[in-house]
């Protein structure tokens, strides 16, 4: 399918105007050709790689970001009340756009608490030594392949006041203000941190806020939100179990 696309992306590209990623990456592997640059990165395996990964990495990371997000507001209706409010107060009923997202600071803090109780990526990708490092007293060698483990700073009891619990309040300070978390990290660790982040993080709100600004998601009837399950299913991430919710039309 991703070669498909890439072809007739290839065969409709134009000089007169950029339509995303792939045709800034295949006017410079025009210009690559015309210059007769040796060894260049710019070659059609790497966009096929490149194209796929976008897609397998940003789609399941987000669409699972997403089903736990739901399945807390159902199962905190008084949080998912006052997302509400503050997105009616905001914006109204008209549609929600990026810009928004510094204006909605408890709306804000909700998708960061998501990411940060659901741990949906707890291992990262695996990263090399550089050089050799004491950690903690132990050498770990140039070379050495390692794998931060993300759920440890996600859930360190020393980082956050109530680690176990979902708590928005952990982005916000005194005056109801978003604040940024050195402990969050749901992007990876490091210098080789998440490529699709800005993506993501933009992906994330966008359509967070807009669910939630038209419909108002509930248990199914004879399930109390006590009763909604929050273990995970562990496979490639980890997602919410098999849930049902109802989402009801808002009138206001």
């Amino acid at each position: 399918m991703n070669k498909d696309l890439i072809q007739n992306l290839k065969e409709t590209l134009s000089t007169d105007g950029c339509r995303g990623l792939v045709d800034c990456f295949l006017t410079r592997q025009q210009k690559d050709e015309e210059d007769h640059v040796m060894d260049s990165l710019y070659h059609e395996k790497n966009l096929v790689f490149l194209v796929s990964n976008l897609f397998i990495a940003g789609t399941d990371t987000t669409a699972t970001t997403l089903r736990w997000a739901l399945l807390f507001m159902a199962k905190c209706p008084h949080i998912q009340n006052q997302v509400h409010e503050e997105l009616s107060s905001v914006t109204g009923k008209r549609q929600i756009n990026r810009e928004d997202r510094k204006l909605l600071p408890y709306t804000n803090a909700v998708i960061h608490e998501t990411q940060r109780f659901a741990d949906v990526l707890p291992l990262a990708i695996p990263h090399q030594m550089a050089s050799d490092v004491i950690f903690q007293g132990y050498l770990i060698k140039k070379g050495t392949t390692v794998f931060p483990l993300l759920t440890s700073v996600l859930h360190d009891e020393n980082e956050w006041e109530s680690p176990h619990t979902f708590n928005p309040s952990h982005f916000l300070d005194e005056e109801g203000k978003f604040i940024k978390r050195d402990a969050f990290m749901p992007f990876s660790a490091g210098r080789r941190v998440c490529l699709g982040e800005s993506l993501a993080r933009m992906e994330l709100f966008l359509f967070f806020s807009s669910l939630v600004q038209h419909f108002e998601f509930s248990p199914p009837p004879g399930i109390t939100e006590d009763e909604l399950d929050l273990t995970g299913d562990v496979g490639f991430t980890i997602g919410p179990s098999t849930y049902e919710l109802c989402a009801t039309n808002r009138t206001c």
